[in-house]
């Protein structure tokens, strides 16, 4: 791991608040500070068994939480990375939420209703498989509600999750950054895999002619809503080994730099005695 630690992706990949994102700008290829492929199932062990123990110090502790947003195209990885990065953690303080199209119920409150409620408690992760990011993209790419709705938002989630922030939930925010051409190969490569087919459905073909809207309403998202306190890292994705340890490790320097520390005992167990 130490050639990671002197990496630091975090600094690398991180949209510094206030830039204005033009996502023909990263490429998505890229594997920033390393020219050959490391020993992945060595690193992701370690940094599994690293961020286990900070897991349990966590959840000990009970005075934060951490959650992880993904974002990405269709077939940018959201499952894999959840896959692959958070094998080793227990999975009974993991909270995993994939967002979907509103249900009749979520639909009759505000766009943050429903993610409010998928927050994960003190002690805990979460994980948002899409998020309410979908509120500032999906429905701006197909003009399901007005620009004079979906502008606001952009302010309207920085307050909530400055919110979440200032009450211990540490922020972490992924957009997973693949190709056009990529996404082509991933979708092909499904099409011929009968154990991946099934993942396929008419959307993913349909929303490929909507791809530069999607950029565009991503990159507005990335620029507008990155910030000190939850910040966006664009990772580069179309390496799958690499969008893995790039996860992993932003998220376990993160971990590290709580500097959390297991509570005290209620009592003195120094006066009890085993019978």
């Amino acid at each position: 791991m130490r050639i990671l630690l002197l990496m630091r992706l975090a600094e690398k990949l991180v949209v510094k608040p206030g830039r204005a994102v033009r996502l023909q700008e990263f490429d998505p290829d890229l594997t920033p500070g390393i020219k050959a492929k490391p020993d992945m199932d060595a690193i992701l062990r370690e940094t599994a068994s690293k961020m286990a123990t900070l897991q349990y110090l966590m959840y000990a502790e009970k005075k934060r939480a951490l959650l992880i947003v993904l974002q990405a195209m269709d077939t940018g990885g959201k499952d894999g990375t959840i896959r692959h990065v958070m094998t080793g953690l227990n999975p009974a303080g993991v909270h995993v939420k994939p967002f979907k199209v509103p249900s009749e119920e979520e639909q009759a409150h505000d766009f943050l209703w429903r993610i409010h409620q998928a927050v994960p408690p003190r002690g805990d992760f979460g994980i948002f498989n899409r998020s309410q990011y979908e509120d500032v993209i999906v429905v701006r790419v197909h003009g399901l509600v007005p620009p004079s709705v979906w502008k606001k938002r952009y302010a309207q989630i920085n307050a909530f999750e400055r919110h979440l922030a200032e009450n211990n939930v540490t922020i972490l925010k992924f957009f997973l950054h693949i190709s056009k051409e990529e996404q082509k190969r991933r979708i092909l490569d499904r099409i011929k895999d009968p154990q991946k087919c099934w993942k396929l459905s008419p959307a993913d073909f349909a929303e490929r002619k909507y791809w530069n809207d999607y950029q565009e309403a991503y990159a507005d998202a990335l620029g507008k809503c990155s910030t000190d306190w939850a910040p966006w890292y664009i990772i580069p994705a179309n390496r799958k080994w690499f969008r893995n340890l790039a996860v992993a490790q932003i998220m376990l320097e993160t971990l590290e730099s709580m500097k959390m520390k297991f509570p005290k005992p209620s009592f003195d167990p120094s006066k009890l005695k085993l019978r």
